[in-house]
């Protein structure tokens, strides 16, 4: 009767192990984006992106220098 014993703790250990993670993915995106467009106020994740941003949907525009 020992294996029977084993192979509960077994199945309680994997299950645990394979819980999915605790959060959401929502707040892990949301500090990934750290740049704003000042026109629109999309977020971006970074001073490339917002660059190529701004030729896609703002070509009139200038994009703000990266100190902004």
């Amino acid at each position: 009767m020992t294996r029977g014993k084993q192979k509960i703790e077994a199945q309680r250990r994997n299950a645990e192990k394979n819980q999915k993670p605790k959060g959401s993915q929502l707040e892990a995106r949301a500090v990934g984006l750290k740049v704003i467009c000042p026109i629109c106020k999309v977020q971006l994740a970074n001073q490339n992106q917002l660059g190529d941003h701004y030729g896609s949907k703002h070509p009139k525009e200038k994009p703000p220098t990266e100190s902004s």
